[in-house]
């Protein structure tokens, strides 16, 4: 479909002129018969000249105002209208009447069919002040407070003004039969309903901006292993420190370095030969000779016994437990070092008479 092209007098705060007609080559019989019934002066409409020439005449008269619809208002915010048991009395004190006029600035017969209205300058001045002094407060106050809040009504108010001046109705042809003396008239057929529906959907309500998108910060969620042992963490901990330290109580402490071998070092340069005790060895079952003149230590002959008196031998032979001098001292320089008047040397005369 394509657009349809209005004259500059339908542009938004242009003045008012003459309407732009547009008349088919053979004119409708209803509209010769409404150009007869609204001309006091009978004038010949014998041709399409003469129905634009009167028609061009009588719309361009500063009378020809057309009431398109009537719209019932409160005359102030709704927090100020007055509260009455009567509704008359309320009706009467709280809403005006608000008359919707306008002029034609354009008629088209040939292609689109249909006339456009245009509104007085009277009707968006009285439409602006409601929206400003009622409809504004009224919004304002059904909104929540933001830092924009007054400069998103003072633009909506702006914009409010710039849709009132560029509002125009179009409607089919067939409305100027509605058409009286001096170029004046009514809607008809209902068509007041639809200017009533298209006046208030100017009126906008106040939005206030979309909520701020928040990035939730989540917790980091725990571990199965690490939910609820903290305290039974520091508990086991607690309980296996305290009985360690129990344990280091019963146990006695091995002696540090320094004091094992001063006491060491005295011990053995105060014990002779004759204190050593040293288990007897047990009954052979039989008797056999054997050399003691072995050239190394480590070769020797002792006499065999069997399983059983070793084993007795082991249990019933007594033994005096003594530091070895290996935890006395932190460095031996060879098997030969003595202790007093023991010579490692001679271990040889003190072997026993069984095997290690």
């Amino acid at each position: 479909m394509p657009p349809v092209l209005l004259p500059a007098s339908a542009a938004a705060f242009a003045p008012r002129s003459a309407p732009t007609i547009v008349l088919n080559s053979k004119v409708d019989p209803w509209l010769t018969a409404t150009l007869k019934r609204v001309n006091r002066i009978k004038r010949p409409l014998n041709s399409v000249t003469q129905h634009f020439r009167c028609l061009t005449e009588t719309l361009s008269s500063p009378s020809a105002i057309w009431t398109l619809s009537s719209l019932m208002l409160p005359k102030a915010p709704e927090a100020e209208l007055r509260k009455d048991e009567n509704p008359l009395v309320e009706a009467l004190f709280n809403y005006q009447m608000i008359t919707i006029e306008a002029y034609i600035v354009h008629v088209d017969m040939v292609s689109e069919n249909e006339v456009a209205f245009k509104l007085t300058p009277e009707t968006i001045e009285s439409l602006v002040e409601y929206h400003k002094d009622v409809h504004s407060v009224d919004t304002a106050a059904a909104t929540w407070s933001w830092s924009e809040k007054q400069v998103q009504l003072e633009k909506l108010q702006k914009d409010f003004v710039q849709a009132a001046n560029k509002f125009v109705y179009r409607t089919n042809a067939t409305a100027l039969e509605g058409l009286e003396e001096d170029g004046a008239g009514e809607l008809l057929c209902g068509r007041s309903e639809e200017v009533k529906t298209a006046i208030m959907g100017l009126f906008l309500p106040l939005l206030p901006p979309p909520p701020r998108v928040v990035d939730v910060v989540r917790p980091t969620p725990l571990l199965p292993s690490s939910t609820g042992t903290e305290n039974w963490w520091q508990q086991t901990m607690s309980q296996s420190q305290s009985s360690s330290a129990d344990s280091w109580r019963i146990v006695p402490s091995s002696p540090t370095t320094t004091s094992s071998g001063d006491s060491g070092s005295s011990m053995w340069a105060s014990m002779s030969m004759n204190d050593l005790q040293l288990p007897s060895p047990p009954t052979p079952s039989y008797n056999e000779p054997f050399s003691t003149s072995c050239e190394s230590p480590t070769h020797f002959y002792s006499a065999p016994m069997s399983n059983a008196s070793f084993s007795a031998a082991i249990s019933s032979a007594p033994i005096t437990p003594h530091s070895l001098p290996s935890t006395l001292l932190p460095q031996q320089c060879s098997t030969s070092m003595g202790y007093g008047g023991f010579d490692w040397g001679r271990y040889q005369d003190f072997a026993l008479p069984y095997a290690m």
